[in-house]
């Protein structure tokens, strides 16, 4: 019981949850503290006096060289008696049904469950998107879900926090596991009889050490480090009992007492007594583990690396022998045995299975371990991995290397004389480019790609090499390239019954036919969204959510684009699409900004431009919204974002980058903080490239603007509010933008009318917090000979209205842009903790319990 000192509190919380749960009232509750600190100990309190009606299934994750894809969930559903490789099988791999099934499993509407999963840090991706299943859909079951993780700043810990970041705040509760305190330690120490002062010293109040220098010799000074107390400990060991410790600290998590008994023979039995009565392994009745992963690390260390090779092989060799071991755990101990025929046996395996539940980022890591050991392998199973490999790297972002994989899969496609795969690698290599932005690579490519592809006689690859071009010309506007490219992509499709071709070819025909024919357009889009859905072609469906959201927002129909967005990003989590997702993201941010929405559209927009895996690419739409967001809002660091987006354009200026990027500029203009003569050039340069008067609607209106008494020219299909204002209709503008609940468009709409109106507009820009436009708009007030011009309180007045000092100012302005404390403290070059009282100060002066809270107060009192 000492390791429960301080934790009745938690206890107590714990107990509140779960109690909500037997109510249908179910919840994720993450425990998190350092290595050490007792969260294990504190699941083993809470699970013990858990009510017993309570269902409780234990899983954990594990320690692995690259995670075992779903392992938490086949030990929860072992536990369940559910059989998990069938249920992944009849569902065909697909994620959504099969984490759908588990939870349908899991939740008993006669008795709450309790869902643990312990060291969530270690977890696989595929294992992160069940949890954030679980957390969207909790809420009404009879389910609590128990997480630990640590709190150290590891990449697992990163990606635990961003999982848990994605599920509805009313899901999740977090509740923090700490270190001892010098009270309790000396409690402790003198119930031992033990110099509490010294063990304070060296623990700091880590609990395990803690409890581990109590339970040492009783020596005058005390180990200096976890790992010197569980060493000392084990050096006690016979020598046989020490050999078999070794042995089983290879075995991540827990080493299964058949595969010790294949290991070490008939003698493991009373080795491991030996073990487990000195206070190092612990019996879990079919296996033993170390009673914690610092002890065991400790002890694995210690380890020469002949002795590592040789008892991880021999676990291998154990492993063999039970049918029914994951692959990841033979790779695992094939990787560290340095046994790289198994390697290459195993681990493309481990990488097929891991991608079929959707595990991207582990698949192309077992992907790697194979073709560190591929050499030996036959050209055309090499060719293949580089292949795998390419494909599964793009998937999660990472377009440099998935260029390096397919060129080499392309070179080795070559040299066997094989045109299809080498066509095929050609047109990879064009889609490659252009995610990472390189235009004119992607236009080559794709080129090679069709004039090798149409030497040979007609194939499913020559087919995709079409509708690849189709989406190029596409993206390039060029409308009636795109419908003819995608015309013979799908018949020749058909044809060959390559429904995943045909899929992809109707989204590229349906997005350029919204400048066309929008009832056939949405048909089409429509369409191929649902044969990807039907048949789980997930990039597909990613790209079919992102072109029906955009086309939406083109045809400003916002509702039904925010649906778009909504359940495409949802979609992209489920199946771990960080590239789609993270542009989606930027799109949403783009919607919430026309909506008014400022501070969700900067966080939003702040979270992808924060991901430094994201390309340039992915970026591009989160950049407008902020760009745009702090131009209006007068914040100078939109300057070094509307750079990334020039040197963007350098590399291949598409109509639908340059759009938005003219008429950031143009905004610039009419503020005063660009040329317009500037504006003006790349408003003519995008009229050239537009095949439609509609898609230069935007950037008419503002040529109107800058050069008044410009020719409109054509009006005839833009949208509804700008084809009103460059027809002099403001009242009807203003009107149709305030419908669309596009308060800023409306109040630009407004600025052109007369002084009520111009009045109206000043109102909302003051509002919205778009400063510098409304300093501009009472300027243009002034010289058309309007007075009394309402100035808007002073910064200085209303901050002290509040009680605030300036640098809580400071810190409120940047709470609004969606910083973190850390980023704030970067920022004003201060302390966290500093920015954490400033935050807390202004949290209480605006009578608020969260920062969004805080925000909208201050903008209810004009703070900012």
């Amino acid at each position: 019981m000492i390791m429960l000192l301080e934790r009745q509190t938690q206890l107590e919380q714990l107990d509140g949850l779960l109690a909500e749960a037997a109510r249908g009232r179910g919840s994720v509750v993450a425990l998190s503290g350092e290595a050490g600190a007792g969260k294990t100990a504190l699941v083993e309190a809470f699970v013990a006096g858990a009510a017993k009606a309570t269902r409780i299934l234990r899983s954990a994750c594990e320690d692995l060289s690259i995670p075992d894809p779903l392992g938490p969930l086949y030990d929860l559903a072992r536990e369940a008696q559910w059989a998990m490789p069938q249920a992944i099988d009849a569902r065909q791999g697909q994620r959504l049904p099969l984490f759908s099934g588990a939870l349908d499993v899991f939740e008993t509407r006669t008795q709450p469950t309790l869902l643990v999963i312990e060291d969530l840090h270690w977890a696989d991706d595929a294992t992160l998107d069940f949890v954030r299943f679980l957390g969207r859909r909790i809420a009404n079951t009879h389910i609590l879900v128990l997480l630990t993780a640590r709190t150290d700043r590891s990449e697992g810990q990163a990606r635990v926090r961003r999982a848990l970041g994605e599920i509805p705040s009313g899901n999740v509760a977090r509740i923090d596991v700490p270190l001892l305190s010098e009270a309790a330690v000396l409690s402790l120490a003198s119930a031992a009889g033990r110099d509490g002062d010294a063990i304070y010293r060296v623990t700091a109040g880590n609990a395990f050490f803690v409890t581990e220098l109590l339970c040492a010799d009783n020596e005058m000074t005390p180990p200096a480090s976890v790992r010197d107390a569980v060493v000392a400990r084990a050096e006690r060991l016979s020598a046989g009992a020490r050999s078999m410790l070794d042995a089983v600290s290879v075995f991540p998590r827990r080493a299964d007492a058949w595969a010790l008994q294949g290991l070490c023979g008939v003698a493991s039995a009373g080795q491991l007594a030996e073990c487990v009565s000195n206070g190092l392994l612990d019996d879990l009745g079919d296996g033993y583990a170390f009673r914690h992963e610092i002890a065991r690390r400790a002890i694995e260390m210690m380890l020469t690396t002949s002795y590592r090779r040789l008892f991880n092989q021999r676990a291998l060799s154990a492993l063999l022998e039970n049918g029914g071991v994951a692959t990841a755990r033979l790779v695992h101990h094939a990787v560290e045995a340095h046994n790289f025929e198994a390697v290459r046996e195993f681990a493309p395996i481990a990488a097929r299975e891991a991608s079929r539940v959707g595990a991207h980022r582990d698949a192309a890591g077992y992907y790697e371990v194979a073709l560190r050991q591929a050499d030996t392998l036959p050209v055309e199973e090499r060719a293949g991995l580089y292949e795998q490999y390419a494909f599964e790297c793009h998937l999660i972002a990472r377009i440099d290397e998935a260029i390096k994989a397919q060129e080499q899969a392309r070179a080795l496609q070559k040299a066997l004389g094989n045109t299809l795969k080498e066509g095929d690698s050609l047109r990879w290599l064009s889609r490659f480019a252009y995610l990472l932005g390189d235009r004119p690579a992607a236009d080559l490519f794709g080129a090679q790609a069709v004039a090798l592809l149409e030497a040979v006689p007609a194939s499913a690859e020559l087919a995709m090499a079409y509708s690849n071009l189709s989406q190029l010309a596409m993206l390039a506007e060029r409308l009636d390239e795109t419908l003819s490219l995608g015309g013979r992509a799908i018949e020749l499709a058909e044809q060959l019954d390559r429904q995943d071709v045909v899929c992809h070819a109707l989204n590229n025909v349906g997005a350029a036919e919204q400048w066309l024919d929008l009832a056939s357009s949405r048909l089409h889009l429509a369409r191929s969204l649902e044969i990807a859905l039907e048949q789980n072609f997930q990039e597909h469906a990613a790209r079919a959510f992102t072109n029906c959201a955009c086309g939406e927002i083109n045809q400003l129909g916002y509702s039904q684009a925010q649906s778009f967005l909504d359940r495409g990003i949802d979609y992209c989590v489920d199946n771990d699409l960080a590239t789609w997702r993270d542009y989606m993201r930027g799109v949403r941010a783009q919607l919430l900004l026309r909506q008014g929405y400022w501070n969700e559209a900067a966080a939003e927009a702040l979270d992808v431009i924060s991901n430094d895996q994201a390309t340039a690419l992915v970026r591009y739409p989160a950049l407008v919204a902020l760009v745009k967001l702090r131009l209006r809002r007068g914040d100078p660091s939109a300057e070094p974002l509307l750079a990334e987006m020039n040197r963007f354009l350098e590399r291949g200026a598409e109509l639908q980058r340059l759009l938005p990027y003219a008429a950031i500029v143009a905004e610039q203009a009419w503020l005063g903080e660009a040329e317009i003569a500037e504006a003006l050039r790349l408003i003519d340069l995008a009229e050239t490239l537009s095949p439609t008067r509609a898609m230069f609607a935007e950037l008419a209106s503002w040529r109107q603007i800058l050069s008044a008494g410009s020719d409109a020219g054509d009006t005839a299909g833009m949208a509804a509010p700008y084809r009103m204002l460059l027809a002099g209709d403001w009242q009807g503008a203003a009107a149709v933008w305030a419908d669309l609940n596009a308060p800023y468009e409306r109040a630009l709409a407004l600025a052109q009318g007369d002084e009520p109106a111009q009045r109206a507009a000043l109102e909302i820009f003051e509002t919205l917090g778009a400063k510098p436009v409304a300093s501009h708009v009472r300027e243009i007030m002034r010289r058309n000979g309007v007075i009394r011009i309402a100035r808007g309180p002073r910064q200085t007045t209303r901050a002290n209205s509040a009680g605030l000092t300036q640098r809580q100012m400071e810190v409120l302005q940047l709470i609004e842009r969606g910083f973190s404390n850390k980023r704030i403290a970067e920022h004003l070059t201060i302390s966290p903790k500093t920015v954490d009282h400033h935050v807390s100060a202004v949290l209480g002066k605006l009578d608020a319990i969260s920062r969004g809270e805080a925000t909208a107060a201050a903008r209810d009192s004009g703070l900012i």
